[in-house]
């Protein structure tokens, strides 16, 4: 059943989120020659699809959501629909992102208005600054809005990672509430370090990072089965660990392979087996090849058995 739209704007103070638990960094559906379009009512759909299981939080027009290939009208009407329809149910969060410090302010100042949780915001793209830059780089944007920055460390995207003392100056500002961190090693290790709150960005590495003080994920493979991740979360919480170690190695296979081509082409096959998303991504993206596409409907069916 879809959610009713709600008539008037979110309140901010309700989306004054806890960054914790799992949360889905949502796919922008895509139509037309080469992904040209937003398959609006698939992206409608989908909110409420993943509101409806529970999750977290929602995260668009980050990296899965195809964050750097939207120009500014898709992603004001990705959050706008995305902050309405999740009005009283989770909060929302946008990706903004680019090489640019000023690129990066122009995209916030285009949805400051909107009842966000908050934005998340990787360091700059390929310039490969210093540390003293990437500060800089966080502190301008952060002056520009009311609203918490999420750090996003992923080097492998970026080129240049965010240091641990570079987090914990962040830390030391209410302006930065959390951090996703994507690198595998600092991953199992940051949560002891620094006292901001560690969301896992590496879906091979959910369980072990949260047995390490994770606080939650926010997790592009989540997409297929919403429930395990929420109950893999609920076994960690709970201390137990048999089981939650039984669950994650059953989904480990499915995961391996959703990120066996670029984020989020095999996302978007997924959930096209499943009848939830068209899997059409925008260009230069190119579809899922057909042998990956035969391994992940093969795991499907065992996953979905679950």
């Amino acid at each position: 059943m879809r959610l009713s739209l709600c008539a008037q704007p979110c309140s901010p103070d309700m989306n004054t989120a806890i960054f914790e638990g799992v949360w889905i960094p949502l796919v922008t559906p895509m139509t037309g020659a080469n992904g040209a379009q937003i398959d609006r009512n698939a992206f409608a759909r989908l909110v409420d699809y993943y509101l409806a299981a529970g999750v977290n939080g929602l995260v668009v027009a980050g990296t899965t959501g195809e964050g750097t290939l939207l120009d500014d009208d898709e992603r004001r009407w990705l959050v706008e629909t995305a902050c309405h329809l999740a009005h009283g149910h989770a909060p929302v969060v946008a990706g903004v992102g680019a090489a640019d410090t000023a690129n990066a302010a122009q995209q916030i100042r285009n949805i400051e208005d909107l009842p966000l949780a908050g934005y998340l915001v990787p360091p700059p793209y390929y310039l490969r600054p210093s540390q003293e830059g990437i500060l800089w780089h966080y502190r301008t944007l952060a002056a520009g809005t009311r609203k918490p920055l999420v750090l996003y460390n992923v080097p492998l995207r970026t080129g240049v990672t965010l240091g641990v003392e570079t987090i914990r100056e962040l830390a030391s500002h209410d302006a930065f509430a959390a951090i996703k961190e994507c690198d595998a090693h600092p991953l199992l290790h940051l949560p002891s370090q620094v006292t901001m709150r560690v969301l896992c960005g590496d879906d091979m590495q959910l369980l072990p990072a949260l047995q390490a003080g994770a606080v939650g994920c926010i997790s592009a493979a989540a997409h297929v089965r919403p429930d395990l991740y929420l109950k893999l979360f609920r076994y960690v919480r709970e201390g137990d660990m048999a089981h939650a170690t039984t669950l994650f190695n059953g989904m480990k296979p499915l995961i391996r392979r959703l990120f066996s081509e670029p984020n989020p082409v095999a996302i978007k096959a997924a959930l096209a087996s499943l009848g939830l998303c068209p899997e059409t991504v925008r260009r230069p993206l190119m579809p899922c090849t057909p042998a990956l596409r035969r391994e992940i409907d093969t795991q499907l069916e065992v996953t979905m058995a679950f």
